[in-house]
């Protein structure tokens, strides 16, 4: 049986520098997508030309547009990569630059060319949830992050702080930390009897 051996991560974007190659939609869609998750990330993106609405987004965090084709010099200083052109063998050629400065890469649509997948998300305060099909199906991510932003209140980030104020007054060393917040969230997921 096959399994998802990806290991997630959670970025701090702010502290990378994030290159799109790319201005159509594919590339719009994926800016959207790391603005809504990470809204102060400083993301660099490269392009012929730009549509409309990324123009507009790119004025809402911190994005810098560079009208002109791709080039490997856009890559220095770069710690994550996502192409998104209509021309194959750019993207490719992106990946393969990538590679060699070891620089992370996601290829839109084309998961051999990717480090990375970008899968769906819900933000609820505090808490994040990300959801990873292991680039098979982005339409079930997508699905499953509807049902999770349902199902997930909207009150659980005061929790989550309330929780964050009673670790700070529990005494002891790490173990016996956990192991009291650990007797305290159990009734979170305790299964209801059939």
């Amino acid at each position: 049986m096959e399994r998802n051996n990806l290991y997630p991560i959670f970025l701090k974007a702010q502290n990378l520098n994030v290159l799109i190659v790319g201005g159509g939609g594919v590339a719009e869609e994926k800016l959207r997508f790391l603005l809504k998750s990470s809204p102060d990330a400083c993301v660099t993106m490269v392009s012929p030309m730009f549509r409309e609405d990324t123009l507009s987004l790119s004025n809402k965090g911190q994005v810098t547009l560079i009208k002109d084709k791709y080039h490997k010099r856009y890559l220095k200083g770069k710690h994550i990569v996502v192409a998104t052109t209509n021309v194959p063998k750019v993207n490719v050629k992106v990946y393969k630059h990538c590679r060699k400065r070891s620089i992370l890469v996601n290829v839109a649509d084309n998961p051999p060319y990717c480090d990375f997948y970008m899968g769906g998300i819900v933000t609820k305060g505090n808490v994040k949830v990300a959801i990873s099909t292991n680039g098979k199906s982005p339409t079930t991510a997508k699905r499953l992050r509807q049902f999770f932003e349902d199902v997930i209140p909207e009150n659980v980030d005061d929790l989550v702080q309330n929780l964050n104020e009673y670790r700070k007054t529990i005494k002891g060393d790490f173990e016996q930390k956990v192991e009291t917040l650990n007797e305290f969230t159990k009734g979170l997921i305790a299964k209801k009897e059939v």
